[in-house]
């Protein structure tokens, strides 16, 4: 059969994993996910990232108007340049960590199967690219959340991918 990799070759090409057969390519976890660029944000401590063509743009924090029978997780809503957009808390969205200040936080505006939106998040990071290979499915225990694309190995750091269509109930669309 064919020769394990040397520990060299591993660490030189990755088109195979460390240890695996030599010649042996790996297939990318997420094949759509080969070179895309997304948004990194934060909650907390924690990194979350949506892609860079569902972002519209992001907005210092501003105080959302309450709007009485919302669904849990809305803020309310803001003009936004003669635009009403309700402005969603991603903490609670996603059952993370509650934001720090919001006087310090900002608001990333996007586009999901509901419209135009906007995310309160701590901050914004970074623009990065992920490619296929480092980015993982959730392992089975932690795969409850349909909104989770992934989670990406960039680094030392772990960003969960979001998929913005995903980030409410599905009755909302009826």
């Amino acid at each position: 059969g064919r020769s394990r990799c040397s520990p060299a070759e591993a660490r030189a090409g990755s088109d195979h994993p460390p240890g695996g057969r030599c010649g042996a390519r790996r297939a990318p976890i997420h094949p759509d996910m080969q070179n895309r660029q997304v948004v990194v944000f934060a909650l907390a401590d924690e990194l979350y990232a949506v892609d860079v063509q569902r972002v519209q743009e992001i907005i210092r924090w501003r105080e959302p108007r309450a709007v009485a029978g919302s669904v849990p997780g809305v803020c309310g809503v803001i003009n936004l340049r003669g635009r009403i957009i309700p402005v969603c808390d991603l903490s609670v969205t996603i059952g993370a960590q509650p934001i720090g200040s919001p006087e310090d936080a900002k608001i990333v505006v996007l586009e999901n199967a509901f419209g135009v939106c906007g995310f309160v998040v701590d901050r914004v990071d970074e623009v990065s690219t992920l490619d296929g290979e480092s980015v993982d499915e959730m392992p089975p225990l932690a795969r409850d959340a349909d909104f989770v694309v992934g989670v990406a190995k960039v680094g030392e750091r772990l960003i969960v991918v979001l998929e913005p269509d995903r980030l409410f109930d599905g009755s909302l669309a009826e």
